[in-house]
């Protein structure tokens, strides 16, 4: 039996959003101050590629935020790619959690198939 998921992602798990990290070749700050552009923001800070601020991320609440002045400190595909990557790592540690066997295939639209057997 197949099912597909949309997953809205709110960002809660430090070891997912470390996993995301790695996978995508962007730096876990870690936990402190992080500076923006208007000012410092305390959270989980994650410097993107090619971004001039870091995300700040609240894992209490889930809550990301950056300043990327509207593309021009930072490309937002970059923020979508931390999203899916957070989301992909974020469901593999669940199944792999539970004992499932999981096949991942990146589709030609830059989407991610997860085929999860339990």
């Amino acid at each position: 039996m197949s099912h597909v998921v949309t997953v809205e992602a709110k960002c809660t798990d430090e070891g997912a959003i470390r996993a995301a990290c790695r996978r995508l070749g962007a730096e876990c700050l870690g936990y402190g101050r992080h500076a923006l552009y208007q000012g410092p923001l305390n959270g989980l800070g994650v410097q993107l590629k090619g971004w001039q601020y870091p995300l700040v991320i609240n894992t209490g609440s889930g809550q990301v935020r950056f300043d990327n002045y509207e593309g021009r400190w930072g490309d937002a595909r970059e923020l979508d790619r931390f999203k899916q990557a957070y989301a992909v790592c974020r469901a593999r540690a669940e199944a792999e959690s539970q004992g499932a066997e999981i096949e991942e295939e990146r589709l030609a639209d830059g989407s991610v198939r997860l085929v999860i057997q339990a």
